[in-house]
C-alpha cells in the first residue's frame, strides 16, 4: 500500500505544476457525495488555487445530496480557495427526456443514465470555460483502466485525472488520511445515475476489492487452475467488462489516408 501522505504530496505538487504550465486559474470538480470526488476536490483545494466544486443533482437520492452538501460545507470551512456551486439539472434532464419521447422511440434506460453524466460534463465545462479553469476528473484506476466503468464523454470527459493511478482501496485510504467526512467513507459506491439507487457493485457484478484482486492476478498472469471458483468468476467479470468497454480506454480510431493516395 502506498503511503497516503506521500501520495497526497505527490498529487498536489503535480496539480500545482500542471496549473502553472497550463496558464489556467484553477480547477472545476463535480462533487457527487462519493469518495472519489471528495478526494479529488480536497486534493485540488490543497493546491491553494481557486477550486469550483459543483453539485449537479438529477433526481438524486437524498442521501447522496446530503453527503455532497456536507462535503462541500467541510471544504469551504477548511479551504478559503473553494467556491461552492449548486446547479440542479433535473429540469434540464426532464426536458430532454420529454423531447425524446416525442420521437415515439422506446426510452433506453442505460442511454438515459449516460445522458445524465453527459449533461454534467457540459455543465462542468461551462464553469471551467467561464472561470479559465480545467476540469479535474474523479475516476480511479479500476474504473478508468480496468473495467471502463464510466460514461464516454460524460464523467470520462475531463482535462486531467489526479487519482486515476490509485486503486479504489487506495482512494479510501487517502480519504481517511485527508479526514473526509465519515458518511462518505462508509457509503456504498454508486455512480448516482439510476433512480433505483443501484450501487456500483450491483452494476458490475463484483466488489471493488474483488476486481482489484482480479486485475492483480491478470497482471501477474496467474493460471486459472490455481484460483478459487470465486476468483475465476470475478476474473471473467473483469475480463468481460474490460473487453466491452475497451473503446473507452483507447484513443478513438482515425481513418488515415495513405500518402500518395489519389
Amino acid at each position: 500500500m502506498k503511503s497516503p501522505e506521500k501520495v497526497k504530496k505527490y498529487i498536489v505538487d503535480w496539480l500545482k505544476e500542471y496549473i502553472i504550465n497550463s496558464k489556467q486559474n484553477g480547477f472545476v470538480v463535480g462533487v457527487s457525495g462519493g469518495v472519489d470526488s471528495a478526494v479529488t476536490s480536497t486534493l485540488c483545494a490543497l493546491t491553494k488555487c481557486p477550486v469550483y466544486v459543483i453539485e449537479m443533482p438529477i433526481h438524486q437520492d437524498k442521501n447522496q445530496i446530503s453527503r455532497s452538501k456536507h462535503h462541500i460545507e467541510w471544504l469551504v470551512s477548511n479551504y478559503k480557495n473553494v467556491n461552492p456551486i449548486s446547479h440542479s439539472l433535473t429540469k434540464t434532464f426532464d426536458t430532454f427526456k420529454d423531447e425524446i419521447k416525442k420521437t415515439n422511440l422506446k426510452l433506453d434506460l442505460l442511454t438515459l443514465a449516460n445522458t445524465r453524466a453527459r449533461l454534467r460534463m457540459a455543465t462542468l465545462y461551462y464553469f471551467a470555460g467561464s472561470n479559465k479553469c480545467i476540469v479535474a476528473g474523479t475516476g480511479n484506476k479500476i474504473e478508468d483502466f480496468g473495467v471502463g466503468f464510466y460514461t464516454k464523454y460524460g464523467d470520462g470527459g475531463v482535462d486531467i485525472s489526479p487519482i486515476a493511478d490509485l486503486l479504489k482501496s487506495e482512494v479510501f485510504s487517502l480519504a481517511s488520511h485527508l479526514n473526509i467526512i465519515q458518511s462518505i467513507l462508509i457509503a456504498k459506491p454508486t455512480d448516482g445515475l439510476w433512480d433505483d439507487g443501484r450501487t456500483d457493485e450491483d452494476q458490475m457484478g463484483a466488489s471493488y476489492k474483488e476486481l482489484e484482486e482480479a486485475m492483480d492476478l491478470i497482471e501477474k498472469k496467474i493460471s486459472d487452475n490455481s484460483l478459487t471458483k470465486n476468483q475465476n468468476m470475478v476474473r471473467k467479470i473483469f475480463q468481460n467488462l474490460n473487453s466491452q468497454n475497451k473503446h473507452k480506454m483507447i484513443p478513438i480510431p482515425l481513418c488515415k489516408i495513405p500518402k500518395g493516395f489519389l
